[in-house]
């Protein structure tokens, strides 16, 4: 594996309980959840990993090869090395977590799971066809999330066979840090499964803020319009990217500009949630802006693409508008 990195097997509980403690929080707060999937090791899936083993979870790491569960895994790796390096956890809780993440070569591999936290791309025809293959391989009575920050929980749940076991965890990126998580449950969502989810959640250390089932729930409701306003005023002439960003940064106190808040979301993922906004509540304040789907259109993604907004091919962010 990368950087020195090679997974091992889920130990037993003897390692559980040597990363039970993060932050003063116990996993023992979701007492029904021992063992956790994860389907996609990108920034996300590989954060919602790195969150879940370090809280003392068993991790199952899936994707669509071995490559980009490796890719994950080493991910992962370093940003627990950092989190040592900068004194948020010890070199022991580091070498716990690593030994509780697993690679999954396949699906079938989650049979064991008694969570499994859908984390692809934002993408509902991507999600659905996860869902489709993964459901028959779960035990009965294991619970199924996705990570989804815009798409309706209650249509999710109704490709799977158990919509009553089914609910939106949405974690924020990135995920190691950020405190946040939106809780959100479908309309067949039963107490039970919103309890134990909330006792998960709380368990990993997170905030939680429940949210309804509506478009793009509460954070992207109202951030993702706020950046395509910003990328409208730059579409109109009103600012340059970098004169749009300091003013937001010093003018508003945000600790980024919304075109570089842009390019670290992804522009792809941006142009997903207002088209959601827009179709899912059929007004006209949220079309997405013109330039934002130019962008998408030349593959300018942000900066997992090296070019959005900013360029960041060379050794400093320049500004391409």
């Amino acid at each position: 594996m990368r950087n020195g990195f090679t997974p091992q097997p889920c130990h037993d509980s003897r390692d559980r309980t040597e990363a039970t403690e993060y932050d003063g929080v116990s996993a023992e707060g979701g007492d029904r959840i021992r063992r956790v999937g994860v389907i996609g090791a990108g920034q996300m899936g590989s954060g919602i990993a790195h969150v879940c083993a370090l809280a003392g979870y068993e991790v199952k790491l899936n994707d669509v090869s071995v490559e980009r569960c490796e890719a994950g895994l080493a991910t992962i790796n370093g940003n627990l090395a950092r989190q040592v390096s900068s004194g948020k956890i010890g070199e022991e809780a580091r070498q716990s977590a690593l030994r509780l993440i697993s690679a999954a070569a396949s699906l079938e591999e989650m049979s064991d799971v008694d969570l499994v936290i859908e984390s692809a791309i934002e993408n509902e025809e991507v999600k659905r066809k996860i869902l489709r293959e993964l459901c028959p391989h779960l035990s009965p009575d294991a619970i199924v999330a996705t990570n989804t920050s815009s798409i309706s929980i209650t249509r999710l749940a109704s490709v799977s066979d158990r919509p009553e076991r089914f609910i939106g965890i949405h974690f924020m990126n990135p995920v190691p840090v950020m405190e946040l998580v939106e809780l959100v449950r479908g309309i067949a969502t039963e107490d039970v499964t919103f309890e134990t989810a909330r006792a998960f959640v709380t368990s990993l250390g997170k905030t939680i803020a429940v949210s309804e089932d509506f478009p793009a729930f509460m954070v992207n409701r109202i951030l993702l319009p706020m950046i395509n306003e910003a990328i409208y005023t730059l579409y109109e002439g009103v600012g340059t990217v970098e004169a749009i960003d300091t003013a937001m940064r010093l003018g508003a106190r945000h600790p980024m500009g919304p075109l570089e808040l842009a390019d670290f979301i992804g522009l792809d993922t941006c142009l997903s949630i207002m088209q959601m906004l827009y179709e899912g509540l059929a007004d006209s304040k949220y079309r997405p802006c013109p330039l934002l789907v130019k962008y998408v259109e030349a593959g300018w993604l942000g900066r997992k693409a090296q070019r959005g907004f900013y360029d960041y091919r060379g050794e400093k962010p320049v500004p391409t508008r």
